[in-house]
């Protein structure tokens, strides 16, 4: 049997601080299902408990963390009153909500905008329909890039190269059988992505689940986020993604033109021999 070659020191990863491991503690924290136990919390973040329970004791005494019943911790005042005033002053949520609310009206799905963060696409707010149906995923919660309607509708409208720096970054996850793994691959659906000007994630992030996003772009041309609608695939088939297709990029397209974006101006093509406008 071959020997494993050694990584040297200089290649390996530092070692997580004080302030990484709190991080992780406050991120495992605040994701959905709270409150959270102490040993949920430890296996989540890969952390011993001992040192779990000294960073949640120091998130309770600035009131990041609130501990429950059980031993198990939730979300501090603090930290929602904190997180609160961060999205009461984004721009760019504020004018994705009524836009959520009148395609979550008028498609009967559940409408989402997202943000990208790295590799991944964070959702930040939703308006979700009434039904007895109830999709995965809630503010705050995140889906790789390369496996969602939200992250490939980003993707397609990043310059080229910071398209390639994630598609060529190492091997990607397969959430599902049918999430794209392969650049080859997932370059063809960021182009048929720009062409049409929305995304269709068929299956890849969720068994049963499609979704419909389209990216949102500031004054500059720079991607801020996307939005989507989510349903189930009886209720999102092919015909009902031809449809909803171009109403979630004219939402898109909306919060893009509060932010100051504008329409890309068709070009106008001479016809030569008759001399008029085509």
């Amino acid at each position: 049997m071959s020997k494993a070659v050694n990584t040297r020191a200089s290649e390996q990863e530092p070692a997580k601080g004080p302030v990484d491991k709190a991080m992780e503690v406050l991120e495992a924290l605040v994701q959905t299902g709270g409150p959270h136990r102490l040993g949920d919390i430890a296996r989540r973040t890969g952390l011993t408990k001992p040192t779990v329970h000294r960073h949640l004791r120091t998130l309770a005494e600035y009131g990041f963390a609130q501990p429950a019943e059980g031993g198990s911790y939730r979300a501090g005042p603090r930290l929602l009153g904190l997180a609160a005033a961060a999205l009461h002053d984004s721009r760019d949520l504020a004018l994705a909500r009524p836009v959520l609310a009148d395609l979550r009206r008028r498609t009967g799905l559940l409408a989402q905008y997202a943000v990208r963060h790295g590799d991944e696409a964070v959702l930040l707010a939703e308006s979700e329909p009434a039904g007895e149906y109830r999709l995965s995923g809630r503010p705050g919660g995140r889906v790789p890039l390369h496996s969602s309607g939200v992250g490939l509708a980003m993707l397609s409208a990043l310059p080229p190269h910071e398209t390639a720096a994630l598609l060529d970054a190492g091997p990607l996850t397969a959430r599902t059988p049918r999430t794209p793994t392969e650049a080859a691959e997932l370059r063809a659906l960021l182009r048929d992505a720009a062409s049409t000007g929305y995304a269709v994630d068929d299956e890849y992030d969720e068994p049963d689940v499609r979704s419909v996003a389209a990216p949102v772009l500031d004054g500059e041309g720079r991607v801020v986020g996307a939005i989507g609608v989510r349903g189930l695939t009886f209720t999102l088939d092919e015909r009902s993604v031809e449809m909803f297709g171009p109403m979630v990029r004219a939402a898109a397209r909306t919060v893009s033109g509060g932010l100051g974006r504008v329409p890309a101006t068709p070009f106008l093509v001479v016809d030569t021999e008759a001399g008029e406008l085509a």
